[in-house]
């Protein structure tokens, strides 16, 4: 049965119920082949998404804009500097008056908060781009690509190597609603956030999921999956050489991913630093998917936007 998601935020996969985010896989699935055959599907005609960019952008900024207009509406572009934030106009007013003149509004930001004060306000939905703690959108677009690959996800397991970031923090709360087995692995000082987990851990007590810590790499043994992100993320340059020599145990090269299923997929949410958390070996191989993952990226937010809006 479908489940009505019309005027609801998307700010985290926490708050979404399994059955919500069966819909938004269910729908990009729709759409991807409507699109692959050309067959228009255009709910948002005459409608405006808003995009407030704090954090620049290729895949978001692109697959959001292409999307809006693909569906019929119209996506416009608001970089920091294009705002009154920077001069001092408070959230709760951005989203008073944005609410006036779009249908739905997505951001991309560094304070998680921002994202939460914004949807508190508004009165169209608001979709979480990323923020420092979370990356909702890119995750279920992985959850569609490891659909599309391996079938059922219930039937899978997860690992995760590097910093325990947003990126993280999101694929718990999806593992958790989808049944998948997870476990994130990281040098010591490096985790995820605990209460991330714990929150993660009690979604996962629903559908059965196996959510897990670790610090050994060979952890990543029988994984189905094996996903990476970059070891300095945006705003964490000073702590690059640090961070590199930290995690390069963690490197997913040729023979880490030999530890993994002989027919495991590797996933990156890109940008990768190539020759750091990833060999081009593995990146460029046949099991890398990652380009898989960026296509996906449209058609999912193309679900989440004809859902909410």
């Amino acid at each position: 049965m479908a489940v009505d998601m019309k005027g609801k935020d998307v700010i985290s996969i926490h708050d979404l119920s399994v059955e919500e985010v069966e819909q938004i896989l269910k729908t990009a699935e729709m759409i991807k082949l409507m699109a692959k055959s050309g067959q228009p599907y255009r709910p948002l005609a005459g409608k405006t998404l808003g995009m407030i960019f704090q954090k620049p952008s290729t895949r978001t900024r692109v697959s959001f804009e292409v999307a809006a207009w693909q569906l019929g509406g119209y996506a416009l572009y608001l970089s920091a500097s294009d705002l009154q934030l920077k001069r001092g106009e408070t959230i709760a007013d951005t989203a008073r008056v944005l609410s006036r003149y779009v249908d739905g509004i997505m951001i991309r930001t560094f304070d998680h908060n921002e994202v939460v004060e914004l949807a508190a306000h508004a009165t169209v939905p608001v979709i979480n781009g990323l923020t420092d703690l979370l990356h909702p959108c890119q995750i279920l677009a992985d959850l569609f690509t490891i659909r599309e690959k391996k079938g059922d996800l219930s039937r899978l397991r997860l690992a995760y190597i590097g910093d325990g970031n947003n990126v993280t923090h999101s694929l718990y709360f999806g593992a958790a609603k989808v049944g998948m087995d997870m476990i994130a692995i990281t040098p010591e000082g490096y985790e995820p956030d605990a209460e991330i987990l714990k929150l993660a851990r009690e979604d996962a007590a629903a559908t059965g999921a196996s959510l897990e810590l670790s610090h050994d790499p060979a952890d990543v043994a029988g994984a189905d999956v094996v996903y990476t992100d970059v070891w300095a993320s945006m705003g964490q340059e000073d702590e690059h050489e640090e961070r590199v020599r930290r995690m390069q145990p963690y490197q997913v090269n040729a023979d880490l991913m030999a530890r993994a299923k002989p027919d495991a997929i590797f996933m990156h949410c890109l940008p990768a630093h190539r020759g750091e958390e990833v060999t081009d070996e593995v990146a460029d191989s046949r099991q890398s998917v990652i380009f898989d993952q960026a296509e996906n990226r449209l058609h999912v937010q193309k679900a989440i936007l004809a859902l909410v809006m």
